[in-house]
């Protein structure tokens, strides 16, 4: 049965309208975002089948463009029809981070931080800069590093933030194993980085490990 044909209640787009979006699954989700499905396929039905064949909404989103064009119904249009939605999504976020105090908006700074890092392959250290009142400067990529470890160089983070005129940072890096749990290297290299940028007088408000689930804190886990 077509979607046409569904009671409007159950059609995604006149759900979505009437409930708001939250109140979709995954599946209507995406079948909005296909908007058409294949000749004896609904959207809805498509959108199933391609959550199923990629593992979940998330590994679809993150699929690399050879990996989502093989599947059916999807191609080069549909790929650059999603980038540019997930970097809409990201620089909303930044937009919406830098209009408020982020060291009372964690949740906004977890959710940044997460669209930021989390689809990232390899372990990247970044920092956000902030300003005396803990708003916002810049958000920067300081290092790169292999799958599971990233060379981090106290200098250059010193010379980073005081170019930002920073009063304060947040450090951030993601663990792409996917758990956030800290390791030894991490806390240490953390230690070493508040120590040095003390000596030109900025803070390290927090840590932030992005893995599969909430960003680890380490404020709130009582490591700074």
């Amino acid at each position: 049965m077509a979607i046409t044909d569904w009671p409007a209640a159950e059609r995604p787009r006149e759900k979505l309208l009437e409930r708001g979006a939250a109140a979709l699954s995954d599946a209507e989700l995406l079948a909005i975002f296909l908007r058409v499905g294949l000749p004896g396929v609904s959207a809805v039905d498509l959108a199933r089948q391609l959550l199923a064949e990629f593992g979940g909404l998330r590994p679809l989103l993150e699929a690399e463009r050879r990996e989502f064009c093989r599947a059916k119904g999807l191609g080069d249009a549909k790929f650059v029809q999603l980038q540019a939605v997930l970097e809409m999504a990201r620089r909303h976020l930044a937009e919406t981070l830098a209009r408020s105090d982020a060291l009372c908006s964690p949740g906004a700074v977890r959710s940044f931080l997460a669209a930021q890092l989390r689809h990232r392959r390899r372990e990247v250290f970044c920092c956000l800069y902030l300003d005396s009142q803990h708003r916002v400067i810049a958000f920067e990529e300081l290092f790169e590093g292999t799958l599971n470890a990233a060379s981090v160089y106290p200098r250059e983070v010193v010379q980073a933030a005081l170019q930002k005129n920073a009063a304060a940072v947040i450090l951030a890096h993601n663990h792409p194993s996917g758990v956030s749990e800290p390791s030894q290297a991490d806390i240490w290299i953390t230690e070493r980085l508040s120590q040095a940028l003390a000596l030109v007088d900025i803070k390290v408000l927090d840590h932030m490990i992005v893995g599969e689930g909430e960003a680890l804190s380490f404020a709130e886990q009582g490591l700074l």
